[in-house]
């Protein structure tokens, strides 16, 4: 009896999610947090989808979001000219930082003291944030938007991405560059693993691992269709991916088999990303939702319940776990 994968759909958005990342695990396990056009990224539970708030105060589209490790502060980057930095448990407006153009990238690094923004005035930030008057180190260099950009290496470097088709490391003590990659076709993601120092890029329908420490090339793949966003499973066996077609791909990392493939979007899909845990991935899309996929279909987790064909009642019946189909916000 095939196994049926049932994502769990989290409404609220009324425009295309961009972007999305998870906290770390905390006491109160990890949350999911997501940056959409309509101006509203809102907070979730990681593991259900529950929401949890909404961060009110952009007047424009919102282009990146990003937690801290803890899961107290949140980030994010917007059309209106600014990034801001919240109280991720109230969801109070802590800080405004004004920028010359679009804002389209945010992080923080692992102790949550500074914040690194980009966008499309073509200049990494970084601002720290106990000296708010403080005005940014910046670096320049790309000759073009920067899309994605965020640290690594123990907080030491930062890595870029930008439509001049090339993604840059830079050394934050030095305030230079370090590597430059060339690629085919702008950069619409980058994930950064830590354990293992691994960059996944992806462009045009390349999902391509690098070196974090030297950009080196360890392995890239082809997938079926124009692929917007790609993340690596923590345990390193497995990754996902989506893209123009409205379908989620999962790939074996060691031989680029196409393992399966769902399609539960209805536009295309602009990022995704593994829980900490591994045991989900979350994807946002053109159609202003975004949905929680199982990792092991079938495995009992969060709101997923695996149903044994004997408790249902019924020989014939091909269900094999119940979900609620949405979970609203």
């Amino acid at each position: 009896m095939a196994m049926r994968q049932t994502p769990l759909t989290c409404s609220g958005h009324t425009r295309p999610v961009v972007d999305l990342a998870f906290s770390g695990t905390t006491a109160y396990g990890f949350f999911l947090i997501s940056a959409c056009k309509d101006g509203k990224p809102m907070m979730r539970q990681g593991d259900t989808g529950d929401w949890v708030g909404t961060f009110l105060g952009h007047k424009g589209a919102v282009w990146g979001a990003t937690l801290n490790k803890d899961a107290n502060r949140a980030a994010t980057a917007a059309a209106d000219f600014s990034a801001k930095v919240w109280d991720a448990v109230t969801g109070d407006e802590m800080l405004t930082l004004a920028h010359k153009h679009i804002v389209k990238a945010v992080d923080f690094t692992q102790d949550s003291n500074n914040l690194l923004t980009a966008g499309q005035d073509k200049v990494l930030r970084i601002y720290d944030l106990n000296k708010t008057e403080a005005e940014p180190l910046e670096i320049s260099g790309h000759s073009s938007g920067i899309k994605k950009a965020l640290w690594c290496n123990g907080d030491k470097q930062i890595l870029s991405a930008a439509d001049d088709k090339t993604v840059r490391l830079w050394d934050r003590a030095s305030m230079t560059e370090v590597h430059t990659l060339n690629v085919a076709s702008p950069v619409s993601c980058v994930e950064y693993i830590p354990d293992g120092e691994i960059v996944v890029l992806t462009y045009g329908k390349t999902v391509a691992f690098h070196s974090a420490l030297s950009l080196e090339l360890i392995k890239s793949f082809d997938a079926p269709a124009s692929i917007n966003s790609a993340s690596l499973h923590p345990e390193k066996d497995v990754f996902v991916a989506g893209g123009d077609d409205f379908k989620l791909y999962k790939f074996d990392y060691n031989t680029g088999e196409d393992l399966e493939s769902y399609k539960g979007h209805f536009g295309p899909i602009h990022c995704v990303r593994f829980s900490p845990d591994g045991e989900l991935y979350a994807s946002g899309s053109e159609d202003g939702t975004l949905r929680l996929w199982q990792t092991t279909v079938g495995k009992t987790y969060g709101l997923w319940k695996c149903v044994l064909p004997e408790e249902l009642g019924s020989e014939n019946s091909d269900s094999v776990y119940g979900t609620p189909p949405e979970v609203k916000a």
